[in-house]
């Protein structure tokens, strides 16, 4: 059960990214507004970090059925300790980070769109193809 779970949660997450991608690339300021909404409040932050827990743990439990296996293993562990970090933090300090960070982003957001499908592709490819590497 717990593996369905964490292949449906990886599956999202893939499409999470396509779509950042395609509203980067094609309503840029959309997807500005949007990321710039992450840690506007207390709700958001955690929200945010709760997801971040979610995709976390399923790529760590899913990484062995998927191709490139260490790559996404290796990134699940990444989001949890990072999302640990933020959460040892008050959030406004996410916040005020957020503030700074995005904006730069937001610069280069036809990058983030490719950087985004990219990364979105490839969780489903590895999804669907399966297997470890």
């Amino acid at each position: 059960m717990i593996e369905i779970l964490a292949l449906a949660v990886v599956v999202l997450a893939g499409l999470y990214f396509i779509v950042l991608a395609a509203a980067s690339l094609f309503f840029p300021a959309l997807a500005g507004r949007f990321l710039l909404g992450f840690a506007t409040s207390a709700f958001k932050h955690y929200a945010e970090m709760s997801l971040r827990v979610a995709v976390g743990i399923a790529l760590i439990v899913q990484a062995p059925r998927m191709l490139f296996s260490s790559a996404f293993s290796l990134f699940g562990w990444l989001l949890l300790v990072t999302t640990a970090g933020l959460l040892l933090v008050p959030w406004q300090w996410h916040q005020r980070f957020a503030q700074r960070v995005v904006p730069m982003a937001t610069r280069h957001i036809t990058l983030v769109g490719l950087v985004s499908l990219v990364l979105g592709g490839l969780m489903l490819v590895a999804v669907a193809r399966g297997g470890a590497n």
